[in-house]
């Protein structure tokens, strides 16, 4: 027993906070939703079938804005739209703080197929008044309950088992220490075969082999994903019957920042694989046999170039020195980015200060929606990127490169300064187009998913 009186409050107060936050996480999908119905009817809808269409630019805006990645601004506007959109009635009870955003990612995704805006309405009306009392809830108790709302009025509308097997994915995350997690869902008999080749290359080592079973599946990854038959066995031994075992080889390529010291053994510092973490100096030792070295130039090394593309040198510093998209917020990393002219090539040289990194979408954006009306960017010697928004908004990144190697943070000089002539009127007639809209492929799919379920309705009529 416990004296109510003060202890309580506690409580009281957890409870409020919760209630605070989720009022706080509600309100920012609304505005998000708010934001992006608003800019994309200025915008006048003028882009929808260019690759960077009408909604990555909003996305652009919004990422920046909030310091958050492409894939979580997009999330944020799906969200927001489909509220205000979708669930009106809903989004009101929402912004209050009741519902938790878990329940509203399960009720997006339940009510997706539904097309007819009367059943939408009904099914609004309905989770308005019962969704708030679902929070403690499992995701797969809301689905049932929303599913059964939806079965009497629109059962084409119900999303069937199968859609399991279009979540499939898997994923690879840093988890420190030189580690990442592997995990992801794959149709099953894939799973089997990927489970049974593990345990096949981990039995390729002699009985002395100091590793346990799952450290050596484990170890097995790369022989399997590199098409390896056996594995190093480990047990030192010269008579080991498994020692002709040779380390997989293949084309894979990843990149790995050290200093000079690392590589030689002279220093225990680690190492960085971006995306991934951080990587022990002994892991770098075990990778050196396998591995091309290539050192990365002093920044007072490196100048102006001829011609539009860098040379291998210029452009391992700039990848180094940025390692992910330079956009505010964005974090895809140096392998799926382009090396981009600041001051557009020819008005700009080919130089570490006048390039950088930025992922195909933020490049397209830079090329083809500068200018007035558009957005600007400017870099510094040091890496410093400033861009202005069409909002007139103005966002700072520095290179990622030198939290990790402050020498690849040090200014590498001024290349001058060149009158560059405003963007043609008409560049976007240049821009890579789609061959359908992100509108017409979200039609296709509902479509497409509802002609399945009505074929399984008509295969198998109630009661199932």
């Amino acid at each position: 027993m416990f004296d109510g009186s003060g202890v309580a409050t506690h409580l009281d107060s957890a409870r409020e906070h919760l209630r605070a936050e989720r009022r706080g996480v509600a309100l920012k999908v609304i505005e998000a939703g708010k934001f992006a119905l608003a800019r994309m009817a200025e915008l006048g809808h003028a882009f929808e079938d260019l690759i960077v269409d009408d909604w990555e630019l909003v996305a652009a805006e919004l990422g920046a804005e909030l310091g958050i990645s492409r894939g979580r601004a997009c999330t944020l506007i799906t969200q927001g739209r489909d509220l205000l959109t979708r669930l009106p009635a809903f989004a009101a009870v929402f912004a209050t703080g009741t519902v938790d955003l878990r329940v509203l990612r399960v009720i997006l995704h339940r009510t997706a197929l539904i097309t007819d805006p009367d059943v939408m309405s009904v099914i609004d009306t309905q989770l308005a008044e019962a969704a708030p009392s679902w929070n403690a809830l499992s995701d797969e108790r809301i689905a049932e309950l929303v599913d059964w709302m939806i079965v009497d009025v629109d059962p084409e509308a119900v999303r069937r088992a199968r859609q399991a097997r279009q979540q499939r994915g898997i994923t690879v995350a840093p988890i420190g220490d030189g580690m990442v997690e592997i995990h992801g869902r794959v149709d099953a008999a894939k799973g089997a075969v990927f489970d049974q080749g593990l345990d096949a290359l981990a039995r390729t080592v002699c009985p002395d082999d100091p590793r346990t079973i799952d450290e050596r599946r484990a170890d097995a990854v790369e022989a399997l994903t590199l098409g390896a038959t056996r594995i190093p066995c480990l047990c030192a031994d010269d008579n080991c019957p498994a020692a002709g075992n040779e380390a997989p080889k293949g084309h894979i390529v990843i990149h790995v920042l050290a200093e000079q010291g690392t590589v030689t053994g002279a220093s225990d510092r680690p190492a960085v694989l971006p995306g991934y973490g951080v990587v022990a100096s002994e892991q770098v030792q075990e990778m050196l046999p396998h591995a091309e070295v290539r050192p990365v130039p002093d920044a007072d090394e490196l100048g102006s170039e001829p011609g539009y593309h860098p040379s291998r040198k210029l452009a391992d510093f700039v990848r180094c020195r940025d390692v992910t998209c330079r956009w505010p917020g964005c974090n895809a990393l140096v392998e799926r980015c382009d090396v981009d002219h600041t001051v557009p090539w020819p008005y700009g040289p080919t130089h570490p200060s006048n390039t950088k990194l930025y992922c195909r979408i933020h490049h397209l954006i830079k090329t083809f929606h500068c200018g007035p009306g558009g957005w600007t960017d400017k870099q510094h010697p040091d890496g410093t990127v400033t861009l202005t928004a069409p909002s007139g908004r103005v966002y700072t990144t520095k290179p990622d490169g030198g939290l990790f190697f402050p020498q690849l943070a040090v200014p590498t000089g001024e290349w001058g300064s060149i009158v560059v002539p405003p963007p043609s009127p008409h560049r976007a007639l240049a821009a890579p187009r789609r061959r359908r809209t992100r509108a017409q492929n979200l039609a296709y799919r509902i479509a497409h998913e509802r002609a399945l379920n009505r074929a399984d309705i008509e295969a198998n009529p109630p009661p199932f």
